[in-house]
């Protein structure tokens, strides 16, 4: 094989990924900007057909946020679940790789305090911190 393709192959994969990322972020953008237009104009034209149609339109809001509320809460509890998973799996996978700790090596394992602390914090402001569900 030549070295050029050694060289060439990796720049060509590296400008493949970057460009396949912009078109799905340019295209998931479009969908969502098509969607709050599509929200925007249904809920103009439910508030212009009755007095009932204003109502329905400010609880269908409504609704409309509390579901975003409760997902972003089950987001972030799952976050913190995986978050505090990782941590104790990292701490195990360190100490049984080093032996336990010893003078030279130290205390590495406890590295996976970090994403289990991560995790603990989530999971604190979802349950304690995080505005109640409605």
């Amino acid at each position: 094989m030549h070295m050029e393709f050694f060289i060439l192959f990796p720049l060509v994969v590296i400008a493949m990924v970057f460009t396949f990322t912009a078109v799905v972020h340019w295209s998931e953008s479009q969908r969502k900007e098509r969607e709050a237009y599509y929200k925007a104009e249904t809920l103009r034209r439910i508030s212009e057909a009755s007095g009932q149609g204003a109502s329905a339109a400010v609880e269908l809001l409504r609704e409309d946020e509390r579901i975003k509320a409760s997902k972003t809460r089950e987001g972030l509890k799952i976050g913190g679940l995986i978050n505090v998973a990782v941590g104790i799996g990292l701490m195990i996978f360190l100490h049984a790789l080093l032996g336990g700790a010893d003078r030279q090596t130290g205390s590495v394992y406890l590295c996976g305090l970090i994403p289990g602390l991560v995790g603990a914090a989530l999971l604190a402001y979802v349950y304690l911190l995080a505005p109640a569900a409605k």
